[in-house]
């Protein structure tokens, strides 16, 4: 028997398993019955705003070969992200620290590999993203689960980190987070990252969701540690999923490692999507416009789904996600979330996609969608617990 490799085995991630249980189910539907309210992906539902789009086009009709650019993106796409944060937290962030990437999903591999080698212990709050954990494994790297629950909004504190003996090599946070929705508070971010510095221990932060915060003042943990390695992405802010933007900021200690990595596994990002996300700068109203629409979903249902029947729900500062107890109701949030969607016609993500241990008793709602569909999904979850 041919062998494969260990990555192979790397388990799926669930919420896709979702989306096409939820496709399936929308294209069976008879004419004249409800369709199918999508509160599983993590994706805007609005597509990239009309000044990026319209940059790509002129792109396209220039002629221009539109081949590699250098492997850390276009110099001048890197100057508007490091005068972003000049602009948006007042920390100061040289354009050569920047390296553009193919999604945030092509920043993490070229991270981990830069900072960590096969049998080093990453640590990360649980629940959490799943490709954290599974990137990791691929890699031969270990993820060591913190679990943490509304006590501390589903975030780690310094006193867990402090509690790990030994020190792992790595800690992943992200504010706001992906399933929660919660955020560290500033000085909390700020703690953190000083203690990872002080300690030996890179940390990564995610903050692909800011932009798309509500009741907390966004930090960047790169103002805080000259050692913190930081993911963004025009992916969810600037609704650009489809065209593989991101962006790593770099210690000055893994630039020229990570080029050399970027170089060999992924040569650049696409160069169009360079092009329309230099462009999405300045389309400021658009973007602000979404975000008012997802704080109106997000308010809506804070306030209606306890009406519902789901009452024991995280703090949701930031993203787009609710992230939703069910332990009263269920303890199989996969079979729970088949029978809504089959029921109610309403698309979740389980619980244990992003928490194996302690998953089944929860659930994420995203609110991402339609706000005609998100105001409608409380009734319809109301209807169908009572039925």
């Amino acid at each position: 028997m041919l062998k494969t490799g260990r990555g192979a085995n790397a388990p799926a991630f669930l919420v896709m398993d979702v989306i096409a249980a939820a496709n399936a189910r929308a294209a069976a539907l008879r004419p004249g019955e409800p369709g199918i309210l999508r509160m599983e992906v993590g994706q805007p539902g609005t597509g990239a705003p009309r000044g990026a789009a319209e940059a790509a086009i002129r792109a396209l009709q220039s002629g221009h070969s539109l081949g590699y650019t250098e492997a850390f993106g276009l110099p001048s796409l890197r100057t508007r992200i490091a005068g972003r944060y000049a602009s948006h937290y007042g920390a100061s962030v040289e354009a050569s620290r920047i390296a553009v990437t193919v999604g945030a999903s092509g920043a993490f591999p070229l991270a981990f590999l830069a900072a960590f080698d096969a049998g080093d212990r990453v640590a990360m709050a649980a629940p959490y993203y799943p490709p954290y954990a599974n990137i990791l494994t691929a890699l031969g790297m270990v993820p060591q689960l913190l679990p943490c629950g509304a006590e501390t909004r589903f975030q780690p504190t310094v006193a867990m980190l402090e509690a790990l003996d030994p020190r792992p090599a790595g800690l992943i946070v992200a504010s706001p987070c992906n399933p929660a929705g919660t955020m560290l508070e500033p000085a909390e971010l700020a703690a953190v990252a000083r203690w990872c510095h002080a300690n030996g221990v890179r940390l990564i932060s995610d903050e692909i969701y800011h932009g798309l915060s509500y009741d907390v003042p966004e930090a960047t943990a790169a103002a805080h540690s000259s050692s913190t390695i930081v993911v963004n992405s025009f992916s969810k802010y600037f609704s650009m999923t489809g065209w593989r933007i991101g962006w790593l900021v770099l210690p000055e200690d893994l630039i020229r490692p990570v080029e050399r990595l970027a170089q060999n596994m992924f040569i650049s990002a696409p160069h169009v999507a360079q092009v329309a996300a230099e462009a999405a700068f300045d389309c400021t109203d658009e973007l602000e416009a979404n975000r008012a629409a997802y704080r109106r979903s997000r308010d809506l249902l804070l306030a209606a789904l306890p009406e519902a029947g789901f009452d024991r729900i995280a703090q949701a500062d930031g993203a787009f996600y609710i992230w939703a107890d069910v332990s009263a109701l269920t303890n199989d949030s996969p079979a729970f979330c088949a029978r809504m969607l089959a029921e109610a016609g309403i698309a979740a993500t389980p619980g244990v996609d992003f928490d194996p241990g302690r998953g089944n008793h929860f659930l994420r709602f995203s609110y991402c969608g339609p706000e005609p569909d998100m105001a409608e999904a409380p009734a319809r979850l109301r209807r169908w617990l009572r039925a």
